[in-house]
């Protein structure tokens, strides 16, 4: 390993560091991963044998203050993150927060201005926006492919948060858990959607808890639960275009992800079929009007789309794009 990688230390030995951050970091020369720490010290020694990582921690103090950490990665339930991502900025560690950062905008604002005293490097994992398809889509509209924009809509569709769920993941049936639609499903999609189609400048929201009774699968056990299934909003982006939202949990037959960007030159749609726990990347499908000039201007944040550009058919459309690799995203 290059003395150069950044040698990182993740708190938080549960399935969402094995599925996706673990994985993706063996697969960058960039990063080195040093220590794993978990509440319980199986389950970090677990963790550390599996993925080949040197050091095992059941205290995440004692991981940020092990001195061949560079980077801490916070991957604990929301909300534990406050005390952990403190302390590490505070020990002069960059830190990764997973999304959500807090439960609170003043916890996060603290946080951030914290970071930024302390000249860390500071990052959520909104990661989403990082898709191919998700930069393709960005680097589309922002090259006038729909010209100016007039509409953008996004539904998500999955079937996680069911009301029957097993014992495990029981801690998410509190609202104050912060592990619902509105919160993960909302922050991640609505970050693509704004990426892509601008900024909001207001919005009208409504939510509901369409399963109010929630049971633990292995015991029958009944909670009442006050966490938002179904969200819906409208609002006005920032260029003067409108957007829609449509957010659905527990669906038994899920629909997956789809953003429509309409504009005053063509359209933009992008589709999966899961909207979580998919295998390969959005695909997208465009249309315009034909036309013997290029649209937009080539910059440097948009040659990489260029090739793919030059596919655009007679008719004006593009075919889907869809990413070879095979990453998954939360």
């Amino acid at each position: 390993m290059s003395k150069q990688a950044i040698r990182v230390g993740i708190i938080g030995a549960g399935g969402w560091a094995s599925y996706g951050h673990i994985p993706a970091l063996r697969t960058l020369p960039e990063f080195e991963l040093v220590a794993v720490s978990a509440r319980r010290k199986e389950s970090a020694q677990n963790a550390a044998e599996k993925f080949g990582i040197p050091r095992a921690y059941d205290d995440a103090h004692e991981l940020i203050k092990d001195p061949d950490v560079d980077l801490v990665a916070v991957l604990t339930p929301t909300s534990q993150r406050v005390p952990l991502v403190k302390a590490a900025i505070e020990a002069g560690k960059d830190v990764y927060s997973e999304w959500p950062l807090t439960t609170r905008t003043s916890d996060s604002e603290e946080l951030l201005a914290l970071a930024e005293a302390k000249g860390v490097r500071h990052v959520v994992g909104l990661q989403r926006r990082q898709g191919p398809a998700a930069r393709y889509a960005r680097d589309l509209v922002a090259r006038g492919y729909v010209g100016d924009v007039r509409a953008a809509r996004i539904s998500v569709g999955v079937d996680a948060f069911p009301p029957v769920m097993p014992e495990k993941v029981a801690w998410t049936f509190y609202v104050n858990a912060f592990t619902h639609m509105l919160s993960i499903y909302g922050g991640h999609f609505l970050d693509v959607l704004f990426q892509i189609a601008g900024p909001p400048k207001d919005l009208t929201a409504l939510i509901e808890t369409q399963f109010p009774e929630l049971t633990v699968e292995e015991t029958g056990e009944t909670v009442p639960s006050a966490k938002p299934d179904e969200v819906m909003a409208i609002g006005t982006l920032e260029n003067g275009g409108l957007f829609s939202v449509q957010l659905e949990g527990a669906q038994k037959f899920p629909t997956g992800l789809q953003i429509d960007i309409t504009g005053t030159e063509g359209v933009l749609r992008l589709t999966n079929d899961r909207a979580f726990e998919n295998t390969e990347d959005n695909t997208i499908h465009g249309k315009r009007p034909p036309s013997r000039t290029p649209y937009g201007s080539t910059t440097s944040s948009t040659r990489s789309s260029s090739r793919q550009r030059s596919t655009q058919r007679k008719d004006g459309s593009t075919p889907g794009v869809r990413s070879a690799r095979r990453a998954p995203a939360p």
